[in-house]
């Protein structure tokens, strides 16, 4: 996954120029490839989160917050100057008008299949799912069309190292708990080798690909190793309401897609303002 995931994200910028320093190699429109990846990670996510909400007697309204997630995910995509000349709608007005219409055709889908019964719990499952894949995730593509695939791949491997690290010290050594009511396996040795990982892959990240000074770097891997592991909580609280361990079967090893990206889409808007500050 790791070397399918970072095949995509160089060959994206290959295609549109952005792989190069070279602005004459810029094409108009960048990061289509990475969009249409999360897209097709958005759908399955889409159907994982409404399993869980089943088992909470909970509707997710899966066609309506599928396409709602992707316009979401790619409202980034769609403020590019290119297609800004052919849509002429202002990035604002996007955002302000997707959310009210999503909002609305919720409630006609309702109305529609369940009539008044579970309302503001059907819908309110639907919006949240919406927002947490679709609105989280959109920051990963804002961080790849403003700052570019070599900080989008350090944010990425920087979180998902944390993870990796954390559940190999934690296993081996993990004896005072992080989180026992949420996730009883979390330790605080295991987040200890969550930020050792972090930092030295941020720092390698920084160095080689000259995205920031070292002790910057330092401090993006402290603090997205605590984020990381905070987002995987998330998902966990979620899992534990529904009494699921996992949120899937689909990935051997792991469970889910959403056992995959939940650290990285909590820690997306974080990310993205760490590289807004320190550009």
């Amino acid at each position: 996954m790791t070397v399918f995931f970072t095949a995509v994200v160089i060959f994206d910028g290959w295609l549109d120029g952005s792989l190069t320093a070279s602005v004459a190699d810029d094409r108009a429109v960048q990061g289509t490839v990475f969009c249409i990846l999360i897209v097709l990670l958005a759908i399955p996510a889409q159907l994982e989160l409404s399993k869980l909400a089943a088992a909470k007697n909970l509707k997710i309204f899966i066609p309506v917050s599928i396409i709602a997630s992707i316009l979401f995910a790619t409202s980034r995509y769609w403020q590019q100057e290119y297609w800004q000349r052919i849509i002429e709608i202002r990035p604002d007005t996007y955002l302000i008008f997707l959310s009210a219409f999503v909002l609305l055709a919720l409630l006609l889908y309702q109305y529609i299949s369940n009539g008044i019964s579970g309302v503001l719990a059907n819908c309110g499952a639907s919006y949240f799912s919406i927002l947490y894949l679709g609105l989280l995730s959109s920051f990963c593509v804002s961080m790849r069309l403003e700052f570019g695939l070599w900080p989008l791949l350090m944010f990425v491997f920087v979180v998902k190292s944390a993870d990796i690290g954390a559940y190999a010290i934690g296993s081996l050594f993990g004896k005072h708990k992080f989180s026992p009511k949420i996730s009883p396996s979390k330790s605080w040795e295991g987040m200890g080798g969550a930020v050792a990982a972090a930092m030295i892959v941020a720092v390698g990240f920084a160095l080689s690909c000259d995205i920031m000074v070292w002790w910057s770097a330092v401090i993006f891997g402290v603090c997205f190793a605590f984020i990381g592991q905070i987002g995987d909580l998330v998902e966990s609280m979620m899992k534990r309401d529904a009494e699921q361990k996992d949120s899937a079967n689909n990935v051997p090893g792991f469970g889910g897609i959403l056992d995959i990206i939940d650290s990285t889409l909590v820690a997306a808007p974080f990310g993205y303002l760490f590289f807004m500050f320190t550009k």
